[in-house]
């Protein structure tokens, strides 16, 4: 089955050791996305970035290669990203969203 629709993809820059309340800060917004039915998500693991201290993390420096940067791509409708987006803000104190318009094509396998 193939369905095809326009919908938005959210980027969430965050660090690799970010928590919420003791918990993995991508961990949740993974969980979040998979309850908020969007259409699919990834986790991508820098291997150098920076973000809001303008301090460099790498795997080259061993004492801040244990916070290196991850982005959390997701993919969805508008309404849902929108809802989405509204739920996880509460559990962002560190990070950027970037939202950009998308067609998506959505390839199932109908059993």
């Amino acid at each position: 089955m193939v369905e095809n629709y326009t919908g938005q993809k959210l980027c969430i820059f965050i660090g690799e050791s970010d928590k919420y309340e003791g918990r993995n800060l991508c961990e949740l917004l993974l969980e979040a996305a998979l309850e908020n039915g969007l259409s699919g998500g990834t986790v991508i693991r820098g291997r150098e970035g920076f973000g809001a201290h303008a301090e460099i993390h790498s795997m080259k420096i061993l004492r801040l290669a244990e916070n290196l940067p991850l982005v959390l791509e997701f993919v969805g409708r508008v309404e849902k990203i929108d809802a989405f987006v509204d739920r996880v803000q509460p559990l962002l104190v560190e990070g950027l969203l970037t939202r950009t318009e998308v067609k998506i094509t959505k390839f199932r396998k109908v059993n």
